[in-house]
């Protein structure tokens, strides 16, 4: 079966490397080391990915389980820098969307994304309204790898799994929509995907020479 629509990732995919100066700023503002940062920014952006807490409420829990004494000022100041560290994005990837449309194909997004983020990316990049399914996992209370928004894309697109490419950086993620019968590619790079794609025989559906 033809595929009909392609499913994009938004971070890691459709974006560039995050924004380090961003990232730097939140780090020196909170004064913690690297490593105990990481390991609190990660342990609850799963809840903030599904909306169980917003952007504020994020750096808020943080803060308490860093032991960190920031003000209302600081607290939004590391929101607003997390929005930006994810504002980014990836040419090759965008353009390559706009040439799915013109060979007809639906496409979407699917991520997994927290309030302020999203916020921060409507602002700058007006590509985004070109997708015809955009799915952001905190506006419907739950996040990949969990099945069911997996189902909520395909049933906005209006294709079958097997008629639908998924493209994510995380292999857990690919697992979970291969499970479904969705035709899925982990991406780490535009030239490793282009190879993959050709080495599946999607070129012969997909517009994979435009992939540049």
């Amino acid at each position: 079966m033809s595929l009909r629509a392609v499913v994009f990732d938004y971070g890691m995919v459709l974006t560039g490397q995050p924004d380090q100066q961003a990232h730097e700023a939140m780090v020196r503002l909170t004064g913690l080391s690297l490593d105990r940062f990481e390991e609190l920014y990660w342990a609850d952006r799963h809840a903030y990915d599904e909306g169980k807490l917003n952007g504020v409420m994020f750096w808020q829990k943080f803060a308490r389980d860093g032991g960190l004494s920031l003000t209302t000022d600081q607290v939004e100041e590391l929101n607003r820098l997390d929005g930006r560290y994810w504002t980014t994005q990836n040419p090759a990837m965008v353009a390559w969307q706009r040439s799915l449309k013109e060979a007809g194909l639906r496409t979407g997004i699917l991520s997994n994304m927290g309030d302020t983020v999203l916020a921060s990316i409507e602002r700058e990049f007006k590509w985004i309204a070109n997708f015809d399914v955009l799915v952001w996992s905190f506006q419907l209370g739950m996040a990949k790898p969990d099945p069911a928004i997996y189902r909520y894309i395909l049933e906005k697109l209006g294709t079958r799994p097997e008629e639908t490419l998924f493209i994510d950086d995380k292999r857990v993620n690919i697992e979970a929509a291969n499970a479904l019968g969705m035709v899925g590619i982990e991406f780490t790079t535009v030239e490793k995907l282009r190879a993959d794609l050709q080495a599946a025989g999607l070129d012969r559906n997909l517009p994979v020479s435009a992939l540049a």
